[in-house]
């Protein structure tokens, strides 16, 4: 199946991710924030949403007025967490250490940074919606 997809030029990949919020103003600010950082551009707004994009993807925060709950559990059957690169080890310290002041909570701080493995040097984040966000040092720049 890759090989077919290489010969024909397109590699698969997420075209984007959709995330159905309950507050638009406190994702802005906080997804905002973090997508920002990690080097994600705002590319459209409208009243009920924003997407943010990067390497051809697309982030798109998004109000329904079909929500089933306004509570968002990370560990309920469906996804876990969304896991972005952010390059060299010092800027994934700069983002966690900056995170408290923009609505993010750090998780498993006590192994930080290294509770994915001793070869895996990211933080993990939750925001007041509870959802659960992963920052990783690129392999690149492990060094750095």
């Amino acid at each position: 199946m890759i090989v077919a997809a290489c010969q024909t030029g397109r590699m698969p990949g997420f075209h984007h991710v959709e995330l159905w919020v309950v507050d638009l103003t406190e994702a802005r600010a906080q997804w905002g924030w973090l997508l920002g950082e990690i080097g994600f551009v705002r590319g459209s707004t409208w009243a009920e949403g924003e997407s943010w994009a990067a390497g051809g993807a697309y982030l798109t925060l998004t109000t329904s007025p079909t929500l089933s709950t306004t509570v968002h559990d990370r560990r309920a059957p469906g996804v876990n967490h969304l896991a972005f690169t952010a390059g060299a080890r010092a800027h994934v310290d700069a983002i966690m250490a900056a995170a408290p002041g923009h609505g993010w909570r750090p998780l498993y701080h006590d192994r930080y940074p290294h509770a994915g493995g001793p070869d895996h040097y990211a933080g993990w984040l939750e925001n007041t919606a509870g959802v659960k966000a992963e920052i990783v040092a690129d392999e690149a720049s492990a060094t750095s």
